[in-house]
């Protein structure tokens, strides 16, 4: 490795300093910024009722005749669905809240992130 690699970053002559700097920006700020985040979850309610068990229906069926066969397409095919319907309901039953902060970190947290995405974008990019 010679020198002259480290300084372009990326594979074009862009800055090694810039990338650096760009980069301990981009992850302070996204850390401060995540950092501030809370996130919950809720009941899966679908009409009004607890649903959860019945998102378990396809899985459980699949699971079934997957021991009873396992070459069974339709079962592999049931196992996959009632997986991805639980991931699914997970994932639409957050609830994401962003704590309350002074105005002046959020400007700090979001100068931060957005500046090193832009010394990042601009370290691998040529300088000419």
């Amino acid at each position: 490795m010679e020198i002259d690699d480290l300084k372009n970053v990326g594979g074009t002559p862009g800055g090694l300093w810039e990338f650096l700097t760009g980069l301990a920006m981009a992850v302070a700020g996204g850390y401060m910024l995540i950092s501030r985040v809370t996130v919950t979850s809720g009941f899966w309610n679908w009409g009004g009722y607890n649903t959860f068990g019945l998102s378990l229906v396809p899985l459980v069926f699949g699971i079934g005749i997957v021991f009873f066969n396992g070459k069974s397409v339709i079962g592999w095919l049931l196992v996959f669905i009632g997986s991805v319907i639980i991931l699914a309901g997970i994932i639409m039953n957050l609830q994401i809240y962003f704590q309350p902060t002074s105005l002046f970190n959020t400007i700090v947290m979001l100068v931060l992130f957005a500046g090193g995405i832009g010394l990042l974008a601009k370290s691998v990019r040529s300088h000419g």
